[in-house]
């Protein structure tokens, strides 16, 4: 008789894992779950769905209500949370003010007893492998946001994580720098070959970053995938709605999810159905230029009543047709096109 199949290995394991506040319902509620080692995973969700809370329960910052938390295979549920192998990057960086880079980097030694001359050495390599070496001796209030994140990751590394978690790192950062950061978070994972848990409510974010995204609602775990899984095959209408980019449609016969780039719009209903495609009359309510693409709002008449949707055309195409406010159109798909919602 043959062998089960191997499943890959897990940096993380999540078995039936529960936390329950005094009040109401769980905030994570018996989920299970298993991070592959080597991989970036993003907890992604709206807040209060429970990913902080599941990030904090792996950190050792929260306690576990049931359940297990095992890490290569080790359980660390009842650990402490510097003995688990773990590593958290906080949303506020959470750097010591009075501080150098270099002396914040090389706290946590200091804490373990290290002579000064060898925790500066460690300190200071890892400086320079996030680029800040030059900038060891300032202070952070004498950084900028994205050095500040440089030296709050070179203090996570100094401890030799087997798993560093990521608790919205980049919320704190404006847009052009949170870009810029991101690409670099992605370049280190790769470069250490460590595991990465990134909690984020960015969906945008969570693609870009992930080999892995886990979408949690009201502390379940809606649907674990790849980006492209997930965005192109959204499991339930929750996530079809909470990653955008989604038009969910109740068409008498059940609710189905049309991209808003699958999407065809026309001035007029056609005189002839080709095969395959359906549609609805529509009101435009807005138009949105986005440099490549234009974003159309509509008010489409559903099964239901009026319901908002949206179209993503090409530039060049809206260049050719432009569409204005109030005007009637009409929106068809291909019916290869409709998920199930």
């Amino acid at each position: 008789m043959d062998a089960a199949p191997s499943l890959a290995p897990a940096a993380v394991e999540l078995v039936s894992l529960t936390k329950r506040f005094a009040q109401g319902a769980p905030a994570v509620d018996n989920i299970n779950l298993r991070i592959a080692s080597g991989s970036y995973c993003c907890l992604l969700g709206p807040s209060g769905c429970g990913k902080s809370t599941t990030l904090r329960m792996i950190a050792g910052h929260e306690s576990v209500t049931s359940g297990d938390i095992l890490l290569e295979n080790r359980n660390i549920t009842q650990l402490p949370a510097a003995a688990r192998g773990t590593a958290m990057m906080f949303q506020s960086f959470a750097l010591f003010p009075h501080l150098s880079a270099l002396d914040n980097v090389a706290f946590s030694l200091k804490m373990k007893g290290m002579p000064k001359v060898e925790r500066q050495i460690q300190a200071a390599n890892l400086l320079d492998r996030v680029a800040m070496g030059h900038l060891a001796q300032r202070k952070p209030g004498e950084l900028s946001g994205g050095q500040q994140q440089r030296v709050a990751l070179a203090r996570a590394l100094i401890t030799q994580p087997r798993v560093l978690l990521l608790d919205e790192p980049l919320s704190a950062l404006d847009p052009f720098l949170r870009i810029q950061m991101r690409a670099e978070l992605r370049r280190w994972q790769k470069e250490l070959g460590l595991t990465f848990i990134h909690v984020t409510h960015s969906q945008e974010e969570a693609m870009a970053l992930a080999d892995t995204m886990v979408v949690m609602n009201h502390g379940l775990i809606e649907q674990v995938g790849s980006p492209h899984e997930i965005y192109n095959a959204p499991a339930t209408e929750f996530i079809a709605r909470f990653m955008g980019g989604h038009n969910v449609i109740d068409t008498g016969n059940g609710k189905i999810a049309v991209r808003n780039d699958h999407m065809l719009i026309a001035p007029s209903e056609p005189t002839a159905w080709a095969s395959g495609i359906a549609g609805m009359g529509a009101t435009i309510t807005d138009v949105e230029y986005q440099g490549t693409y234009v974003l159309l709002g509509l008010d489409a008449q559903t099964a239901t009543g009026p319901t908002g949707v949206s179209v993503m055309l090409p530039e060049a195409t809206f260049a050719q047709r432009p569409y204005a406010l109030n005007e009637s159109v009409h929106l068809s798909w291909h019916a290869a096109h409709a998920l199930r919602a």
